[in-house]
């Protein structure tokens, strides 16, 4: 690609911190977008943000009045947003609770870019044409959504079925906004990126012990390597053809969990999602 391809473009990247997040932020700058990053740690998003010469949004997404706080900043710095890439998120021990009371998996990674994604719409509109790029992952196949029990508050939440829940929520929430907003100019699409070696997992004992060992460096593909989906769907901007579809890395209609398609799960997410963060 050259590096002027995304030249007159605006982009969000969430969870741009470090991992895929922050490389995607860095080529497409390289590659001519106006970047914005934001992060929960803002040790770690000070030097991303000054690579794509900008200010670091700090924002935890275990906090819903951060996320509102994070889009009324965005709107104020970027009237018109090109490309979103909701890429925050990852694996959480389910036996605590967010600081807004819901299972972490749920929360940071669906309830929390569902809001700001809602609250970001007026900027997407104001693009003309823009793009909800949501990273969801493989493990969407072994998560199973409970309209009337979200938050698990009637069965046991068990972790890595709790985070394939979430990365199903990812490609379920894309289908809502292809379904909804693409009147509005606004499309969306979901990728697996492939199993990352970064900081995924940092919150989750389990999931940690396998990345902080010597079996990482088998069993992942380097930083560069999973950013470049992100990358190419971002290039790729928004293109029709993409329009709430999946993509396993760079190939489209990756292998789904069968809710994914489910007409009721899509709208009932939607419904009860909207009504948990205060938009119904």
């Amino acid at each position: 690609m050259s590096e002027q391809s995304m030249a007159g473009f605006t982009v969000l990247v969430t969870g741009a911190s470090d991992g895929i997040g922050a490389e995607t932020a860095r080529v497409l700058h390289v590659r001519g977008a106006t970047v914005h990053v934001t992060g929960r740690s803002a040790e770690k998003l000070r030097p991303v943000a000054e690579a794509v010469g900008t200010e670091p949004l700090v924002a935890d997404f275990s906090r819903l009045d951060d996320v509102r706080r994070l889009a009324e900043q965005v709107a104020e710095r970027a009237p018109a947003i090109d490309v979103l890439v909701n890429n925050a998120g990852g694996t959480f021990a389910p036996s605590t609770r967010t600081h807004d009371g819901h299972e972490p998996n749920f929360q940071i990674n669906h309830l929390a870019p569902f809001l700001l994604t809602n609250l970001l719409r007026p900027q997407l509109v104001a693009a003309g044409l823009s793009l909800v790029v949501n990273t969801s992952s493989i493990g969407n196949l072994m998560g199973r959504i409970v309209l009337d029990d979200l938050d698990y508050e009637r069965r046991r939440a068990i972790e890595f079925p709790a985070y394939g829940t979430g990365k199903l929520m990812n490609i379920v929430f894309t289908r809502g906004i292809a379904q909804r907003w693409t009147g509005d100019g606004i499309l969306s699409a979901a990728v697996h990126p492939g199993p990352v070696g970064s900081s995924f997992g940092r919150d989750s004992w389990l999931v940690g012990l396998l990345y902080r060992s010597p079996l990482k460096r088998f069993a992942t593909i380097s930083v560069p390597d999973g950013a470049a989906p992100l990358v190419a769907l971002a290039e790729r901007g928004p293109d029709p053809e993409i329009n709430g579809r999946y993509f396993s890395r760079f190939s489209p209609d990756g292998r789904e969990n069968r809710q994914a398609s489910d007409q009721a799960i899509i709208d009932g997410l939607w419904a009860r999602s909207a009504a948990l963060v205060g938009l119904a």
